[in-house]
């Protein structure tokens, strides 16, 4: 039987971005069956669409042949469209892995906007903006949590950044002082490190914000991407977000060798944030004997899968790597655990 979830497993691809709450369900996953079978998105005959998830925008495809994954997996763009779509929207596509995306939750404050449109509308032009994401209830302090891919995450803020420098700007030209527009917007937890200056005021500064998961993998096996000559890189933690810090030398040299590394580390993000999946293998029983075993299990089959971050805590491990990589892991790890 697992060898058989094993095959299966390679016939799957994961698709993020699926426009929720437009449609019904079934409809959904019919209009993303015709997309994966067009020969023109280099797709070909499904097995069986999973559609909807527990993952808001996720959905599952199985393929008859193992094949066809390949095909898909190299088009460079994937396009969801259909006459009962207001739009095109952008696919993510990638390998199958259970709980496949490194998810992060946020908190976003929007006090900031009060006085200037209802914050109930923004919220409902917010969820238009990103229909991958998932938005918890808009709270009296004005502040909401929002659960999605990092990716798209980074766009909402991007949004919202921008919808607040128009304001402070048409403050300034109205002679309103748009001082509480600026550093008010938050993206997690109250991290001061989230605000949208990205460098001080000498260019001595570069900030590049990182999902956790991706600032430890990059750590662990990519460390000279957090190194670099004449600068000084600092990581700050606050949950699932990481803010990493590049300070230079007050010189245009420094300035310069700081931009450089903060290109080299958002490059390296992108492309981690393409590969990289994570599992949770939860404790089958509470205590720290159960902790104290799985933490001997998982450092015992660790040489197997040299690519594998392993993240314990109270309750849980975390297992980040490439499908491959994170598949092999765990079903290594349950197999030992019975």
């Amino acid at each position: 039987m697992a060898a058989g979830q094993a095959a299966r497993s390679t016939r799957t691809i994961v698709i993020a971005g699926v426009p929720a709450g437009l449609l019904q369900d079934d409809v959904m996953a019919d209009i993303l069956t015709i997309h994966f079978q067009m020969s023109s998105n280099n797709g070909g005959d499904v097995e069986e669409v999973t559609y909807p998830t527990r993952n808001k925008g996720v959905a599952y495809i199985t393929f008859e042949d193992q094949g066809v994954v390949e095909r898909v997996l190299k088009k460079d763009q994937h396009l969801l469209q259909d006459r009962r779509l207001s739009r095109r929207y952008p696919l993510t596509v990638t390998r199958y892995c259970r709980k496949a995306f490194l998810c992060v939750t946020s908190t976003l404050s929007l006090a900031a906007f009060r006085g200037h449109f209802g914050l109930g509308d923004l919220v409902e032009e917010m969820k238009k903006q990103s229909p991958a994401l998932d938005f918890g209830p808009l709270q009296p302090d004005g502040q909401i949590a929002v659960q999605g891919s990092f990716p798209a995450l980074r766009k909402l803020r991007e949004f919202l950044l921008a919808k607040a420098k128009s304001l402070s700007e048409e403050d300034r030209r109205e002679g309103k002082s748009h001082q509480r527009l600026r550093g008010k917007l938050q993206e997690h937890r109250g991290a001061a490190e989230m605000r949208d200056s990205v460098r001080d005021a000498h260019g001595e500064t570069q900030v590049v914000v990182l999902d956790t998961d991706i600032y430890h993998y990059m750590r662990s096996f990519h460390p000279k991407t957090l190194q670099a000559n004449d600068v000084v890189i600092s990581g700050v933690t606050d949950g699932d977000i990481t803010t990493v810090c590049i300070e230079s030398a007050a010189s245009k040299a420094g300035a310069a060798q700081a931009l450089r590394a903060k290109r080299m580390i958002e490059s390296s993000s992108v492309e981690l944030q393409r590969i990289l999946r994570k599992e949770r293998i939860c404790y089958k029983e509470p205590g720290r004997a159960e902790r104290q075993r799985y933490k001997q299990l998982c450092e015992r089959l660790k040489p197997r899968h040299p690519g594998v971050l392993v993240l314990p805590s109270d309750t849980h491990i975390d297992v980040v790597g490439t499908s491959a990589g994170v598949f092999g892991f765990t079903e290594d790890v349950k197999r030992h655990s019975r």
